[in-house]
């Protein structure tokens, strides 16, 4: 079965910051509005995340990311759980500090709750920037 995007309009999700807190600007809906100009931008600190909460069950196989360079991270942590559980690590991940879509393929796991860090930032100040975000596998 191929993998289906998995981010929907019942996916709650959440953001470790968002820069001068201007979510007009760039909140977290920019990652998955599928627009070239519009992005999520962190505010700076170490360690940023995302955190996706499903309406159902998921099996999540792919992340695919675009960062703008030299706003990117080196590494990418992955955890994830089912509800009521703690997340556990599913697997990390290894960006390039490049413009393009990046395409990773993760181990196949069931969770209801994936969230993603950010850790690492080529930024000097620790800020992230995200154009686009696609979790892909299947509903289960």
């Amino acid at each position: 079965m191929p993998a289906e995007p998995l981010v929907c309009a019942d996916t709650a999700t959440r953001v470790s910051s968002v820069l001068n807190r201007d979510v007009k600007q760039f909140g977290k809906k920019h990652m998955f509005d599928a627009n070239e100009e519009t992005c999520w931008n962190s505010d700076q600190g170490s360690c940023q995340w995302v955190t996706l909460d499903f309406p159902r069950t998921v099996r999540v196989s792919q992340l695919h990311i675009q960062f703008q360079g030299g706003f990117s991270s080196r590494l990418c942590t992955l955890e994830g759980c089912r509800t009521g559980e703690e997340l556990v690590k599913i697997s990390d991940v290894y960006p390039e500090d490049i413009n393009a879509m990046q395409r990773f393929q993760v181990e196949e796991t069931a969770l209801d709750t994936l969230k993603i860090t950010f850790e690492n930032s080529i930024d000097f100040f620790g800020r992230i920037v995200v154009y686009h975000l696609q979790v892909l596998g299947e509903r289960l």
